[in-house]
């Protein structure tokens, strides 16, 4: 059937509109096509890589109880270095770094809790991996370092921890008061039953006044 001249003219102004902008309109199709497609498969990679950090640290836990300690630390590394942005690697970086520090080597155990440190999506890993750190610098005699890491404000279940080893601290800097203070507010937060809780007693008795 003919067109009428109104048809005609519409007709020919969306050939030249498409002659113009065409390639833009297929373009941005493509564009949005492969942009999804791309979501898609991001989303597909991170469920996967989900999928085998756990089952690395699964495996590092289950290895670490059985005491052995290679196939648990080998696991724990392969979780930092390839899944550092998932949420196991802070708790596999803690269990590397307790394993490192009962073994002795200790200069591996501070890299894997400052790395728990900075990758923690949990609050409780992070606070631990604070204690941890705070105790190794400790034990290194940098009291000062010690000191920085538990200036921040802890949990509940973390702050009886925190201010005995605080209150160790201060007594290395010979500042007798605020260790005392510091042993006190231990006991206080600490519960009845923990086994702390009678070394803080004797550390506080030791301090006299």
């Amino acid at each position: 059937m003919a067109l009428d001249l109104e048809e005609q003219e519409q007709l020919d102004e969306a050939k030249v509109w498409w002659k113009q902008h065409g390639n833009k309109v297929i373009w941005g199709v493509t564009i949005f096509l492969l942009a999804v497609a791309g979501w898609r498969a991001w989303e597909t990679w991170q469920r996967n890589q989900a999928a085998e950090a756990s089952m690395l640290f699964d495996q590092a836990v289950q290895a670490a109880g059985l005491n052995d300690l290679k196939t648990a630390k080998d696991a724990a590394g392969r979780i930092m270095e390839n899944h550092s942005r998932s949420a196991y690697a802070a708790p596999a970086a803690w269990l590397a770094g307790h394993i490192n520090y009962e073994t002795g080597d200790i200069k591996s155990a501070r890299a894997q809790y400052e790395y728990a440190l900075e990758h923690a999506r949990d609050d409780g890993v992070r606070q631990m991996a604070r204690l941890r750190l705070a105790g190794l610098l400790f034990e290194q005699k940098d009291l000062p370092g010690a000191l920085k890491q538990l200036e921040a404000p802890f949990e509940p279940a973390f702050q009886g921890l925190a201010a005995q080893l605080k209150g160790d601290i201060l007594a290395g800097q010979g500042k007798v008061a605020d260790a005392r203070e510091a042993y006190k507010l231990a006991l206080e937060k600490l519960g009845d039953k923990s086994p702390i809780k009678p070394l803080v007693e004797i550390r506080l008795d030791g301090l006299g006044g």
